[in-house]
């Protein structure tokens, strides 16, 4: 038997006994699925969002509402649709709320020392910001596969869409992200943020940068 058989039939097994109301079941459920769903909110959510305060919400959920999932298969899909709506109820109370100036005297953020690690992650930090400009077909499926290093199996489960789509969608997202990156001076870092960033396009994962880790 192969081993995603295997680990499918365990989360199976999981899901069954939270639905059951076995709290140390819904907790490992959340453990495991936590970081995807993560990457799930970025897609979605408004920028100045708290994602933790929306993974709290995704979680407050999953507790009290898995137990009316028929269905343990479909929990991925439907851990998506709850950050999905989660990530739209804060657009539309950040669109009903008035625009606040910031603080005066708000600190000014700590100056890493590490002049590289800076430079990589304020690197990451301007592709993230690109990525997330992309239309959301393309931007959800690129975020699951770079951020969380999800399969393409894997996002066409969670996305409820063949995996051949999901292959044509990050192909596009990443021709249009390149793109972007030419259009807005990629071209123009020096090379060791040149270097990060082109692997923030075309390797299977890359960690979040610091302050939007799921």
């Amino acid at each position: 038997m192969h081993l995603w058989c295997v680990m499918e039939r365990t989360e199976q097994r999981l899901v069954t006994r939270a639905i059951r109301g076995d709290a140390a079941a819904v907790e490992a459920l959340w453990a495991q699925h936590r970081r995807w769903v993560g990457a799930v909110l970025l897609a979605h959510m408004p920028r100045a969002a708290s994602l933790d305060d929306l993974l709290q919400d995704v979680a407050v959920v999953l507790v009290e509402r898995v137990s009316g999932l028929r269905d343990p298969a479909a929990l991925r899909p439907w851990l998506r649709s709850v950050a999905v709506n989660a990530a739209r109820t804060s657009a539309r109370r950040a669109a009903a709320r008035p625009v606040e100036a910031p603080l005066a005297d708000e600190p000014a953020p700590s100056v890493p020392q590490d002049r590289r690690d800076a430079e990589t992650r304020d690197t990451l930090e301007h592709v993230l910001t690109l990525a997330r400009d992309l239309p959301p077909d393309l931007r959800e499926p690129l975020l699951l596969r770079s951020l969380r290093g999800l399969s393409q199996a894997d996002i066409a489960e969670t996305l409820g869409l063949p995996e051949t789509t999901i292959e044509t969608r990050l192909a596009r997202a990443r021709r249009q992200l390149r793109e972007r990156m030419a259009a807005r001076g990629h071209d123009g870092l020096p090379g060791r943020a040149r270097g990060a960033a082109a692997r923030t396009v075309n390797t299977t994962r890359t960690n979040l940068p610091t302050g939007a880790r799921p």
